[in-house]
């Protein structure tokens, strides 16, 4: 006890739905470096959940709510936040692994300045390479008109009218930086600026509730900080492998709930239409583009008996994910 007393005053909230294998690696590196760790799991499958918990269930820092059904990620996040004791609160994906020392290296970044809310860490893929997504600019609807045509090429030239909002490729800064928006997968805030802003917004379920999250604190005052020391490594895609067009579903839906939460009164009518039109016909063809993938896998493997790739991984997989982006 007074080992965890000495950690940071940090409670963790991983929202799981069948995360599987990391999930146990998750749970190891969140309650080294925290005095609380709380799982909400949405309904995942008993046996999977059971073996990766495994040596967990005693140790005195995790805390377990198991859900009979799956509410999405945001109704999770109030969940296991309605559990947190601690005064920092970092809500963490399933296959989001934290390096040592990212926790404390957060917890100096959010107290550095009475104003700073929100920092989040820097998401690498399992090369170290950073993702998308760890720092960025919030994805207006023009913002995201540039990047799905393709004219960020312009940015060189144009950075105010054709900057990607995702900001990675950047060179990576050496301290703290202010940006607009940070990932879901790895968010720390202080309990007093979520008070403040209010939940998370449970009329998203998955993808684009850590935009509007973000877009809040900024609304009210807080400042946002992407902290590069506080690295994790982001298994992302894996507990929506096997679901790609629900997970696709759910992502084009919660856009255009951002869409309309935020920018409505932005935006004529008539172009706000033009972009709730522009997210569905990207849908379609995104859904197109797995259906004809799936047949054609489908089709190889009836004619070489090569197992579809899909067919190992779907018991580690999420039927119905419930992770941010």
């Amino acid at each position: 006890m007074d080992q965890m007393h000495a950690m940071p005053p940090v409670t963790v909230v991983i929202v799981n739905h069948n995360a599987g294998q990391f999930l146990a690696d998750c749970l190891r590196a969140a309650l080294a470096q925290s005095r609380q760790v709380v799982l909400v799991d949405n309904a995942s499958e008993p046996q999977p959940l059971d073996e990766a918990l495994g040596s967990f269930l005693n140790h005195p820092g995790l805390d377990v709510v198991r859900c009979p059904v799956n509410a999405g990620f945001a109704a999770g996040s109030n969940r296991g936040l309605a559990l947190a004791r601690e005064p920092i609160v970092l809500f963490l994906n399933p296959d989001c692994i934290l390096a040592a020392g990212a926790v404390a290296a957060m917890v100096r970044a959010l107290e550095g300045d009475d104003r700073i809310g929100m920092v989040g860490g820097l998401l690498t893929d399992a090369k170290g390479f950073e993702q998308g997504g760890s720092r960025r600019a919030v994805p207006t609807p023009w913002r995201s008109f540039v990047r799905g045509f393709g004219l960020t090429r312009f940015s060189n030239r144009w950075p105010r009218l054709f900057s990607d909002f995702n900001l990675h490729g950047q060179p990576l800064p050496k301290a703290p930086i202010d940006v607009e928006a940070v990932s879901g997968a790895c968010t720390m805030v202080k309990r007093r600026s979520l008070d403040d802003v209010g939940p998370w917004d449970e009329g998203f379920f998955l993808h684009c509730e850590d935009l509007d999250l973000c877009m809040r604190f900024r609304q009210r005052g807080w400042r946002i900080q992407f902290v590069p020391a506080a690295r994790a490594m982001h298994h992302r895609g894996m507990c929506g492998r096997s679901r790609p067009v629900f997970v696709e579903w759910h992502k084009h839906k919660g856009m255009i709930r951002f869409y309309t939460k935020h920018f409505r009164h932005q935006y004529p009518l008539g172009l706000m239409g033009l972009v709730t039109a522009g997210v569905w016909l990207r849908f379609a063809a995104i859904a197109s583009r797995i259906a004809v993938r799936r047949v054609r896998i489908a089709v190889r493997q009836l004619v070489t008996g090569i197992p579809r790739p899909w067919a190992a991984t779907k018991t580690r997989a999420a039927s119905a994910p419930a992770s941010s982006s």
